[in-house]
Parts: C-alpha cells; structure tokens; sequence
C-alpha cells in the first residue's frame, strides 16, 4: 500500500471469487467510512503471508469487521465471502430504510 494510504476503500465485490475486487486508495485524511461502505489494509505478516484488517461504515461511525492473519498471498479468494455478503447486507439495509421512510412520509400526508 502507499505510504499515504490507510487503506483501499472497496468499491465492488464480483459475484466469481476468481474476478479481481475492485478498490479505491483512500488517504490518510479520510474522516470516517461512509455507511455500508468496507475498508481493507494489508500489510506483511511478521512470519509471512499478509496481515488483512476491514473496517465497516455505519450509519454514525466505522467499526472493526474482521481480521485474517497471516492470510497467504491469495487472500483476495479468503476475504471475498465476507465482503460479499456484508455489501449485500448493507445494500438490503439501505433498500428498507429507504421504503420505511416513504412508509412513513405517506402516513403522515
């Protein structure tokens, strides 16, 4: 990673874990993930292999989501699950959301 990264922000996960995840650098000046949005870091493994961290973007803050240490160099395949299923998670959250507060415009008109 750069030095003036904290890390890639993920911008797509493909349905096939052969397919490449899409990222973005994000610099260190990045205030806070947006909601639903997966920030990945890596960095060597002090034995071998790579140390992966992701954070996630809630609605009012970013949280740990997951660590894989020591993941060999293909773990792209190893995180793919994990960060398929958590945009998919988000983008149903945002979905109903969305839906609940028409619900709730609409009742109140």
């Amino acid at each position: 990673m750069p030095p003036w990264a904290s890390g890639a922000l993920v911008h797509s996960v493909p349905t096939h874990t052969s397919r490449p995840i899409k990222v973005l650098w994000v610099p260190n000046t990045l205030p806070r993930l947006p909601f639903g949005r997966v920030l990945l870091r890596w960095e060597p493994a002090p034995e071998a292999g790579w140390d992966v961290t992701a954070r996630l973007g809630l609605a009012t803050t970013d949280v740990h989501l997951a660590t894989w240490p020591a993941a060999g160099d293909d773990w792209p395949r190893l995180v793919h699950p994990t960060l398929r299923e958590v945009t998919r998670l988000c983008s149903a959250l945002t979905v109903a959301t969305a839906a609940l507060e028409l619900a709730n415009r609409l009742a109140n008109s």
